[in-house]
């Protein structure tokens, strides 16, 4: 035990604190998912529909930061982020590091707090899905008591 707390002791006095929750931050592009407002994976940065839907609800992310996978392909949503972020002052950043993969389930964009939220659906087609078109439901005409009774038709 007093060898554990040597050791830390030791890589403290370096500067060197050990990293809370690692694969976690390996998969939120350093952050954790507790954070995540909003996730796009690699493949949902290509596709226009999430990227539209993404664009649409661009006003919602003011008080967060926006989190850009800087190892993926350059694509037409990055670049509108990006000078989105610029005109309405949201900050954001390009993650470059170890923790951002290329692989289409990875994650490509983010928008995160710097508190817990502990959402429990952060995919961007959870957080904002489509309405489910209405149904008429078929409109059958009851019968009175009367009309039950003297067995009318109306």
């Amino acid at each position: 035990m007093t060898e554990d707390i040597n050791k830390r002791l030791e890589l403290e006095a370096q500067g060197i604190t050990p990293q809370t929750r690692p694969d976690e931050r390996r998969r939120y592009l350093g952050s954790l998912r507790e954070r995540v407002y909003v996730r796009l994976t690699v493949a949902e940065t290509q596709d226009p529909q999430a990227g539209r839907l993404f664009m649409q609800h661009f006003n919602d992310f003011k008080p967060y930061e926006i989190l850009i996978n800087g190892r993926m392909p350059q694509t037409q949503l990055v670049d509108q982020v990006i000078s989105k972020c610029g005109q309405t002052n949201i900050a954001f950043r390009l993650i470059n590091d170890q923790t951002a993969k290329t692989e289409p389930d990875a994650t490509g964009i983010l928008v995160v707090a710097k508190t817990a939220l502990n959402r429990p659906r952060i995919s961007i087609r959870q957080v904002y899905a489509p309405e489910m078109p209405k149904e008429e439901l078929p409109t059958q005409h009851k019968k009175t008591l009367w009309q039950r009774i003297f067995n009318k038709n109306s």
